[in-house]
């Protein structure tokens, strides 16, 4: 939106429009801390490695969202732009047919359905122009909440190929998405959620360069913590109030698989663990 557009907008205008943008902080208790759930202008990051149950959550926070208040939902809109081109409709539709009553029909699904939005992006300029369009959406739109960008990490190592040996160019387009989120944010009260993916890096010359001593330079391969460490620009980290690590567990005696979440909120200093597994209804929490 140009910036003429958005001086043309009066103070009782834009007040009545925020007053207006739905609440997610009850979207799911049992996945965050104690009072910190998503507020208004809240980042949540959803980091792990593939197949760590990133993306079934999210159609469960997306599920949450999008149901009317009658079934269980905010009955709020989402725009989920999709980076790596792994949405699956389908799969939301029948996580949506198991939470709404057999008797309200196909025309539920089609009115939960009409509350999402889904955009493609296939590089960090597109996903950069992508956003600014999106502007217009959350400044005439009231009724969407939420903002899902999955992956907001899909292209960093083309970034990183793109941008040479200058770190400033590889996070360049990173760097202005984040800017004009923490803009979205601070104007238009939305809550983003986020998926990361965690990454195996060598650092082993970070070893070597803090210490010269035998036992540092016998160093094995990274643990498996060394997949919890942030990789993105500091503008991204900046902007993140809430941080979900996911892991894959066991599997159960009646064969199915567990995945846990450790999540932290930067605005309470608080944090939660929680597990659960996956069903043909979506997330079930043990």
């Amino acid at each position: 939106m140009s910036h003429q557009a958005r001086s043309a907008e009066s103070g009782a205008q834009l007040l009545a429009r925020l007053e207006g943008r739905r609440s997610l902080e009850n979207i799911e208790p049992r996945l965050f801390p104690e009072d910190g759930g998503p507020a208004k202008g809240d980042v949540v990051e959803f980091h792990g490695a593939e197949g760590a149950g990133k993306t079934e959550a999210l159609y469960h926070l997306l599920a949450r969202c999008i149901l009317p208040a009658a079934c269980g939902g905010l009955e709020a809109e989402a725009v989920l732009v999709d980076t790596d081109y792994h949405f699956d409709a389908l799969r939301l539709v029948a996580v949506l047919e198991r939470r709404l009553p057999a008797s309200l029909g196909e025309e539920a699904v089609r009115a939960s359905l009409g509350r999402l939005y889904v955009a493609h992006c296939s590089s960090s300029t597109q996903l950069l122009l992508t956003l600014h369009y999106l502007e217009g959406m959350f400044c005439s739109r009231p009724a969407l909440a939420a903002l899902v960008l999955d992956s907001v990490s899909a292209f960093y190592w083309a970034d990183r190929a793109c941008g040479g040996e200058s770190l400033a160019r590889q996070e360049a387009n990173l760097r202005k998405c984040a800017r004009l989120l923490e803009r979205f944010l601070r104007d238009y009260g939305i809550v983003v959620f986020a998926t990361t993916h965690a990454i195996m890096r060598n650092y082993a010359s970070e070893a070597e360069a803090s210490s010269s001593s035998s036992s540092s330079r016998r160093r094995g391969p990274p643990a498996a913590t060394d997949l919890s460490k942030a990789y993105l620009c500091k503008a991204w980290h900046s902007i993140v109030t809430h941080k979900m690590f996911f892991t894959k567990g066991e599997v159960t005696k009646d064969k199915k698989q567990v995945f846990s979440i450790t999540s932290s909120c930067s605005r309470t200093k608080s944090t939660k663990t929680c597990s659960f597994c996956v069903t043909d209804a979506g997330v079930q929490f043990l």
